[in-house]
């Protein structure tokens, strides 16, 4: 029995993204910059929101939990990616691979929710301006970020027990830098095609439900403005809602391109580039296209600035 579970509790090896290849090494240190980049962006926009009184909305504060999302999904698969590379390991815990695929499904799951609510934000905000204090209150948005948080948890939680439950085969090497889902489940022996249909459906409601509320939102929102009269107006309402839309593209583009390609058109290359994409590019992307584009963070920052210089 003791022999076993010491099978089951066996390491897994990361094969990573990099190599001792010089063009590595300059790989390796671009997508360290990158990752400070993330960290910095979003951890700059949380404190932002938090120490302006202005930014106390639940636009801004939806804008938050998103950077907090981002923030932590770097964080859960980079730091490990770079300690094996560093030190020439490329092992994995049993208990730090379920932790990690745990996290980075709870928190990729978790933003495809958010993103959806903010798009009803948006919607709100353009097509009942009036109302907006009463739709879209800081109770609401504090129900809109916990439905976010709690959904993708669960949902996450329930697949990592019963993948981690399954029998690993060979020597548990997962081509990939992080105990990402098709990587893993690669590994396992025996019949999974249940199973991985049920991942599929959970999948596509995870990413078409969220995409077909994005898409009923902004339609409203484009049937709205198309009606204004002000050319102002028009180009304020698309001017707030830009910066949604390009995340929203990013984010859903990348998921897709992940995790709806069929099993026989994948590579490990191909998953390594996608997630890439979406852990490491996007969560970078998303803190400077809210503070290069949104007015209201720009000027908070400049407020916090100055206040520095002068104290």
């Amino acid at each position: 029995m003791w022999q076993r579970n010491q099978t089951y509790l066996a390491d897994f090896i990361l094969e990573g993204l990099f190599d001792d290849s010089l063009t590595h090494l300059f790989l390796f240190s671009l997508t360290m910059m990158v990752f400070l980049i993330a960290v910095s962006g979003n951890s700059l926009t949380i404190l932002l929101i938090c120490a302006d009184p202005r930014l106390h909305t639940p636009m801004y504060f939806l804008l938050s939990q998103l950077s907090l999302m981002d923030l932590m999904h770097v964080s859960t698969t980079i730091p490990k990616m770079a300690t094996n590379y560093l030190s020439g390991k490329k092992s994995i815990s049993f208990v730090g691979c379920a932790a990690q695929h745990f996290l980075y499904l709870s928190l990729g799951g978790a933003e495809c929710l958010l993103l959806a609510l903010m798009s009803y934000d948006r919607y709100v905000a353009i097509c009942h301006p009036l109302h907006y204090t009463v739709l879209m209150n800081k109770k609401v948005g504090l129900m809109m970020a916990a439905m976010s948080w709690l959904g993708a948890s669960m949902n996450s939680l329930v697949h990592t027990v019963t993948l981690m439950h399954f029998p690993f085969c060979g020597a548990r090497k997962i081509h990939h830098f992080y105990c990402e889902f098709p990587a893993v489940v690669k590994l396992v022996c025996g019949d999974i095609s249940v199973y991985e249909t049920t991942v599929y459906i959970s999948t596509i409601l995870l990413l078409l439900l969220p995409i077909l509320l994005v898409s009923t939102s902004y339609a409203f929102i484009v049937h709205s403005v198309i009606h204004m009269r002000s050319a102002g107006s028009k180009r304020n309402a698309f001017a707030t809602c830009s910066s949604h839309l390009i995340v929203v593209s990013l984010w859903f583009g990348a998921c897709i391109f992940s995790y709806m390609r069929p099993r026989s058109q994948r590579t490990p290359l191909q998953d390594k580039v996608g997630s890439v994409f979406y852990s490491i590019i996007t969560p970078t992307l998303n803190p400077l296209i809210y503070t290069l584009r949104n007015k209201d963070v720009a000027k908070a920052l400049r407020r916090v600035l100055r206040r520095d210089i002068i104290t």
